[in-house]
Formats: structure tokens, C-alpha cells, sequence
């Protein structure tokens, strides 16, 4: 195997396998990754047996071959290399590869390929294009509600629908913790079949997020009853689903929210951000009073440090008192964008909903706090 390559673009795809190789696996040829050779076109791979990368790109090949190498090692030299030098990596006996660039020589030692775990990307299941930029903006404002908790493992992912009816076909990803809702549709043209549920991974979905911000290019996606295949560009990334049940988000989101109010979404924010400066985490608790044309923001510490603040707004319903987790309360207003957001109350036990105009696809679902 003998092939030449800049560093750049090694070093671009390099980055794309990183974050999947798992660096704590007790199996060593899951620390390296796949480097094969052949019909002029270099070919990288990494899995941790739940997701796979490959990334195929054009180099200077001089005779074919395979290996694998740690993916840590090589990324550190490579990323260390001068930024205009040209890589030539050669390997002969299949124990030891060479890799050469301006005056930095270094031998490595390498494990076969046929230790490698073979990535299965058939294409069997239900088929859909999308843009890029559609699909890491769905991403990018449902992932902060995924849930981190193991014991509730089926809450560690974003759960994936398609759903169809005679006027539209919808593309929903919802996140949650049981604390707080994420979700947002898409309405695609296209006419592809319905996708009752699929949970992708948090770790899928945070390398994906990756990926898409490096492209504009429509993708094609490929899910099946156990996995999801994206083709993004060169790369495909192939990640097996969570085999579980989401909760039933749809009896979460409330529909008889009836006390709604407009607020500034810069002065909310701000507002949440200067009276949580007293707020810990053993007692995060802000309580929102509502009252006429004012809402009142205020909170008290263990140590009995207060904060409190008054804003104004037009409200001339019942006064009510709600207390929320002020990071949630921030994470949902950072995610929305329309300088006035609303906000949907019931009463000081339930949940409040989180919209803004310009995108009544997009809900935010807030869970109260005991105050």
C-alpha cells in the first residue's frame, strides 16, 4: 500500500472519524481505524460497533492495499504536520506502516484488516431526501432536550418520524428528558413512505450535527427496523436506532394553555440570566408571578441570597404563580428566534408551552418546579 495525500484534506476527514472511535474500548482494533486503497481513491473508516463513518476521497495512489491504525496516533501527528505538507503513507509488510511528510518520518505499528469489524450499508428501508441545512436545524433545536439518564435509555435519542396525510407528509424529530419537550416539523414536498418511529442515538446525532455543518448539499437518508444510513457527500455514516419505545409526545403538549403572553425574547432571556446568578444548583428554582401587565422573576438560595425582577408586558388575565428550572428556561428561549416569543400557561402546576410566531412548527414543552 503506498498512496500520497495533503494534510488538509487527511486531516478534514480524520476529524469526521474522530468522534466516533471510542477511546475507552477494551477491543483494540476498535481504537484504530480502516485505511484502504484502491481504483485511485483512499478510503477511511471508524466505528465503536453502534456507529460507522466512511469517507472516501481522491489521492494519489501508487499501489493498492489495506491496514488499520490508531486513530488517536495519527490524528495527533497529522494534525501537527505543517498545514501545505503532502502525506505519503507506505506500507509493506502489513506490521509497521511508514508515514512520511517534509522532514517527519514515523513508523507505526499497525493491526490487519480483517480485524476490523465490516460496516454493513445495505440499502434496505424506507428512502428520503433532504437538505442538509432542514435537517441540522431540526437537530440543532430539539438535541439540548435529550435525556442523559441511562435508566431511562429510550429518552437518550431524538425520536425520528414521518407522517403522512392526504395534504402533506411531515418530518418530526422530538426530544426530551421528562423535564422538558422538544419538537419540530418539516413538511416535505416529496412523496416517501411513513416512518411510524425510529430513536437515533444522542452520539449519532451530536457526529451528525458535525457533518451537516460542512455541507449545503442535499442528503439521502435510508431507515430500516434497526438502523439509519445517511449519504452526505463522500461520507456515509451509519448508526444503529434505539430499541425502545418514545412516550407518547403528542398527550404531553397541553391544549388548554389559555393565559398567553408576548414577551421580548433579549429581555426574557437577560432578565432569567441576571436573577440565576443567585439561583445554585441545589435550589435552580426561579418562580415567574404573574400579575397584571407585569411578570415578576425572582429567587432565594439556601444561603437566603434573593434576586428578583420586574418586567412589563399587556396581560389581564388571573395572577399566577410558576417556578421553573432556570437553565430549561434559558435552553428554550436561546432556541427560539423572533424578537417577541409567547408563552402558553395554565395554572401553577402544569406545563407551559414555548412558541414563537414566525414557526408554529416548532413547540416547547416546559415542565414547572415546586416553589
Amino acid at each position: 500500500m503506498k498512496f500520497q495525500i495533503s494534510k488538509e484534506a487527511l486531516f478534514k476527514t480524520l476529524t469526521h472519524l474522530q468522534g466516533i472511535v471510542d477511546k475507552k474500548n477494551t477491543l483494540p482494533i476498535l481504537s484504530n481505524i480502516l485505511i484502504e486503497v484502491k481504483n485511485n481513491y483512499l478510503i477511511l473508516s471508524s466505528t465503536d460497533m453502534d456507529i460507522s463513518v466512511v469517507e472516501k476521497l481522491d489521492c494519489n495512489v501508487i499501489e493498492n492495499g489495506s491496514t488499520t491504525l490508531n486513530s488517536q496516533i495519527l490524528y495527533d501527528i497529522v494534525r501537527k504536520l505543517d498545514d501545505s505538507s503532502d502525506v505519503e503513507i507506505i506500507s509493506n509488510n502489513g506490521k509497521i506502516v511508514t508515514l512520511r511528510a517534509s522532514g517527519s518520518r514515523f513508523s507505526l505499528a499497525c493491526l490487519p484488516k480483517e480485524e476490523f469489524p465490516i460496516i454493513d450499508t445495505d440499502n434496505e428501508g424506507s428512502r428520503l431526501k433532504i437538505n442538509s441545512k432542514i435537517l441540522l436545524k431540526l437537530i440543532d433545536k430539539t438535541k439540548f432536550a435529550i435525556s442523559n439518564e441511562e435508566t431511562r435509555y429510550f429518552l437518550n435519542g431524538l425520536y425520528f418520524n414521518i407522517h403522512k396525510n392526504d395534504k402533506k407528509t411531515n418530518i418530526t424529530l422530538v426530544g426530551t428528558d421528562g423535564h422538558r419537550l422538544a419538537k419540530f416539523s418539516h413538511e416535505v414536498a416529496e412523496n416517501i413512505d411513513q416512518v411510524i418511529g425510529a430513536i437515533i442515538p444522542k452520539k449519532t446525532i451530536y457526529e451528525l450535527s458535525k457533518l451537516l455543518t460542512e455541507t449545503s448539499n442535499d442528503l439521502e437518508m435510508i431507515i430500516s427496523s434497526n438502523k439509519i444510513t445517511f449519504y452526505i457527500d463522500d461520507i456515509v455514516l451509519v448508526s444503529k436506532l434505539i430499541d425502545g419505545t418514545f412516550p407518547d409526545y403528542k398527550r404531553v403538549i397541553p391544549l388548554d394553555n389559555e393565559n398567553i403572553i408576548e414577551l421580548n425574547r433579549e429581555k426574557i432571556l437577560a432578565a432569567v440570566d441576571r436573577v440565576s446568578t443567585v439561583a445554585n444548583d441545589k435550589s435552580p428554582v426561579i418562580k415567574f408571578k404573574l400579575m397584571k401587565n407585569v411578570i415578576n422573576l425572582n429567587t432565594i438560595n439556601n444561603d437566603n441570597s434573593t434576586a428578583t425582577e420586574d418586567i412589563e408586558l399587556r396581560y389581564e388575565g388571573e395572577d399566577l404563580e410558576i417556578g421553573f428550572n432556570s437553565k430549561y428556561i434559558m435552553d428554550i428561549v436561546n432556541n427560539l428566534e423572533d424578537e417577541v416569543i409567547t408563552l402558553k400557561l395554565k395554572d401553577g402546576s402544569s406545563p407551559i408551552i414555548a412558541q414563537e410566531n414566525s414557526n408554529s412548527n416548532l413547540v416547547y414543552v416546559l415542565m414547572p418546579m415546586r416553589v
